[in-house]
């Protein structure tokens, strides 16, 4: 079997094992997508529940405090939000809104353990790192593939390949602002007899926070950047707008599409970053 592996071309090697990860471990793949989609329904629909002039309160709200009382972002946000409820477009919007989220979420879960561990063992570092380089390097595009042949089409493979392109920026940020503490912080805090857990959660992470929030605010621009790839595989919300706008060559529904994630993107953006530079 090896040998007459070996003489197959790469492409048909790879078609065979991933036929055989789909086929062994297929009740897996058919448990999470049939689960976890009936979650994501779930939360969209839910969100979607919600009265938008709600939402659009909120969310002004929540920039108006964290921008430190200026009213710049929560004007944008009222105009913005308004305008893509106007244009009818606020389920969609609610269905994009979750596939970050929840990408995003499961991005910071599985790439801040990852940082911290990276940061801890060079053994790790030089493990990981070429597979960062290659998740970080390898066309959006690619990830679908696998997405397709694990979870079929739908909201779930989208998640599962804009994990896979948006958690690099976290893990290496992750182990870079750890790397960067001081050590005079790190040997005083040995020296008062820290353990390790307590060294990480009292030294190392709060000292570091700033440069790990920047890592989770690339984290979420590129998981927004894979709405409109994700619409490819049937993830719902505003990425299908803009890819049927392309297929049916319709520039004005695209365009509306286009600035309604924009100012989706500008509002994530601005509050991640201002919840960074927020002091303690």
């Amino acid at each position: 079997m090896l040998n007459i592996m070996a003489k197959l071309p790469i492409a048909e090697r790879t078609d065979w094992i991933v036929d055989k990860v789909t086929d062994k471990l297929s009740f897996l793949f058919d448990s999470i997508k049939d689960n976890f989609g009936d979650f994501m329904e779930f939360l969209s629909g839910s969100l979607a529940a919600i009265p938008p002039v709600v939402v659009i309160i909120i969310v002004a709200v929540l920039a108006f405090f964290l921008t430190g009382k200026k009213i710049g972002l929560a004007v944008f946000s009222i105009v913005g939000l308004w305008l893509i409820h106007n244009q009818e477009l606020w389920d969609k919007l609610m269905d994009t809104f979750t596939l970050v989220l929840i990408s995003s979420l499961l991005s910071v879960i599985i790439g801040v353990p990852f940082g911290i561990w990276m940061a801890k063992s060079r053994i790790v570092e030089a493990i990981l790192k070429p597979i960062l380089d290659f998740m970080q390097t390898m066309p959006a595009f690619v990830y679908l593939i696998p997405a397709v042949a694990f979870f079929g089409i739908g909201m779930v493979p989208g998640v599962f390949a804009s994990l896979i392109f948006a958690t690099p920026p976290t893990v290496r940020f992750t182990n870079l602002g750890i790397r960067q503490v001081s050590e005079e912080l790190v040997e005083a805090s040995e020296a008062f007899g820290s353990t390790g857990a307590q060294k990480l959660f009292k030294v190392e992470l709060p000292m570091a926070r700033q440069t790990i929030m920047a890592g989770i605010n690339q984290t979420v621009m590129l998981a927004l950047s894979m709405v409109v790839i994700a619409s490819m595989i049937g993830a719902k919300g505003l990425g299908r707008d803009v890819l049927s706008a392309l297929q049916r060559a319709t520039v004005g529904s695209g365009f509306v599409a286009g600035i309604a994630i924009v100012i989706l993107a500008i509002i994530i953006d601005r509050l991640t970053q201002t919840a960074n530079s927020k002091k303690d």
